[in-house]
């Protein structure tokens, strides 16, 4: 078995100079990492492309950005260095000029270039706990964490402080403080045997309830709808797929690569598929959002469990953007009839959003400007994005960042309010046109199923710079393509 020679340290952080070289995703874990541990650490980031999260914590932290490549004399007055640059030649060449000053070095993902771990931390007020697998397996720390945190009472700081008590009030030698302090904390790893009766009430009655409750909601099903019936519409609705629906699942699984990769452009990337391929901008629109139901639930609550959620910005937002969702879905399908027309306006829409994402990565930090009137701005996010079949992020969160808003809190909130925005437009479009789509929203959900854990893992690969200005090329072309389609044909 192999031995774990690591030495454990609490670092005073606060009273050190961080370094951290990188911008993207990887920086902004060890960046949240570190100051969950120690928010007042003062911080040096560079990287010529930084993620908009990390540009929000200038406003809370003492953080100081250089949008530039690395340079040796970003090193002096620091005395510690975190490497995050997704690359391994770049990274052995920082850690080498650093090691000739003397400084710690931590890079991402190579334990071989590491002078110490960020390992998982356990924090229950005072107490501190670092969990170290020798760099093998940060999951399993990961797990462990999360053990921990659950079976380690919430409680603990005021049995610290009585203990802190007890041990000042002590008289005696050494070793009598010890024997002391060790027969007070004795009754801690004592196992204590239930009774048979001591039972939680609460949890019986709750599972009760809870069990009856699928019982009557399953003889409530199976009465309405007999098995045979669900059999019956289940091997009809099988027998009516075509290959049509593989294609909907290729441009599922493409839309989800490029968001899972991203972050962003899931709904303008799967609407311009789906109308290249004849969908009708209304059925592919309702399609979008259902399919987009499910991830941005998700998606939103745990920015919400995160604390990335402004409950203020959220408020505002999010009944405004179901209105423009709901009227724009509506005119969207009032108006199917005609998509002659309709179908080269959402070219141009979906047209200008690959600029946008294109003009997103080429420009520079531009001066932020206060934006008034949010609600009218959620009303107009939430009717283009019906129209177009996607666009809530990119026009809601875009403003709102470049209004000097906390890039965090923003697309926390802008996510969140998305699944309600995303609810209103799929039961409009449903109410209006019926289910008539199902072929394609079951289609883009199992394609983005399917990318969802590949994207992640791409994630951490692939140079976000490059592949915005990809997706946006292609998204331009596209566009291109179903307005001269749609006016020549």
């Amino acid at each position: 078995m192999s031995k774990n020679n690591l030495f454990p340290v609490f670092l005073k952080l606060e009273q050190l100079h961080v370094l951290v070289v990188g911008g993207g995703v990887v920086a902004l874990e060890k960046l949240t990492a570190l100051w969950k541990s120690s928010p007042n650490t003062k911080v040096t980031l560079v990287a010529p492309l930084i993620n908009p999260e990390i540009l929000g914590f200038q406003e809370t932290k003492e953080l100081t950005i250089l949008e530039r490549t690395f340079e040796e004399e970003d090193l002096v007055g620091k005395e510690v260095v975190i490497v995050a640059v997704g690359d391994i030649p770049t990274s052995e060449v920082i850690r080498t000029a650093a090691k000739k000053q003397n400084l710690l070095v931590n890079v991402a993902d190579k334990p071989d270039l590491c002078d110490f771990y960020l390992g998982s931390i356990v924090t229950k007020g005072s107490l501190k706990i670092a969990i170290s697998t020798n760099g093998k397996s940060p999951t399993f720390a990961k797990r462990l964490k999360e053990v921990l945190n659950e079976n380690i009472s919430e409680n603990v700081e005021e049995s610290l402080d009585n203990l802190q008590k007890l041990r000042t009030h002590l008289k005696g030698d050494f070793q009598y403080k010890v024997d002391k302090l060790n027969e007070v904390t004795a009754s801690l790893v004592q196992n204590k045997q239930k009774k048979w009766y001591d039972v939680d009430l609460r949890k019986i009655v709750l599972y009760t309830l809870g069990v009856l409750g699928i019982l009557v909601s399953g003889h409530i099903l199976f009465t309405l709808l007999p098995p045979q019936t669900i059999w019956n519409s289940t091997y009809t609705a099988i027998n009516e797929l075509d290959v049509d629906f593989l294609y909907f699942m290729l441009g599922g699984f493409i839309a989800q690569m490029i968001d899972g990769a991203l972050g962003m452009a899931y709904g303008v990337s799967a609407t311009t598929f789906l109308l290249s391929f004849g969908v009708s901008p209304a059925v592919a629109s309702m399609s979008v959002h259902a399919s987009e139901i499910f991830t941005s639930g998700v998606s939103g609550l745990m920015h919400l469990k995160f604390g990335n959620v402004n409950s203020k910005l959220f408020k505002v937002i999010v009944l405004p953007g179901v209105i423009g969702s709901i009227l724009g879905a509506y005119i969207l399908t009032e108006f199917e009839s005609y998509n002659a027309y309709i179908k080269p306006f959402v070219g141009t829409y979906t047209l200008i959003l690959g600029i946008i994402i294109i003009v997103k990565v080429v420009r520079k930090h531009q001066k932020r400007k206060k934006i008034k009137h949010v609600g009218w701005l959620a009303t107009a996010g939430g009717f283009l994005d019906a129209i177009g079949g996607g666009g809530w992020g990119p026009v809601v969160s875009s403003t709102l960042i470049a209004s000097g808003k906390s890039p965090r809190l923003v697309i926390g909130s802008v996510n969140l309010a998305e699944f309600f925005v995303s609810l209103a437009s799929s039961f409009t479009f449903f109410t209006l046109i019926g289910g008539s789509g199902w072929q394609t929203i079951l289609g883009l959900i199992l394609g983005g199923v399917c990318a969802a854990p590949i994207a992640a893992h791409l994630s951490k690969k692939l140079n976000v710079k490059a592949m915005m200005i990809f997706v946006g090329i292609v998204v331009i072309i596209v566009s291109l393509r179903i307005i001269y389609m749609s006016i020549f044909k």
